[in-house]
């Protein structure tokens, strides 16, 4: 396991980090600034050709941000 050592500061997506925040790993600090929202965002021009590994990103995220039953 990795030992985390020392302070640091970092803004990331909550599913990221959810099991360290349960276990007290982590600290979130901040919360008041940080309201949390329902998914990524993500501009992208629509009217290009889009890579494949740019579409895979996209598949991507749409997987992760549907609801689970």
């Amino acid at each position: 396991m990795r030992r985390w050592l020392g302070l640091v500061l970092a803004y990331l997506p909550e599913d990221q980090v959810r099991t360290h925040l349960a276990d007290g790993r982590l600290v979130r600090v901040l919360a008041d600034w940080c309201p949390p929202f329902p998914g990524y965002h993500l501009y992208y021009p629509s009217r290009r050709q889009h890579s494949p590994a740019f579409d895979l990103f996209i598949d991507a995220l749409r997987y992760r941000g549907q609801k689970k039953s």
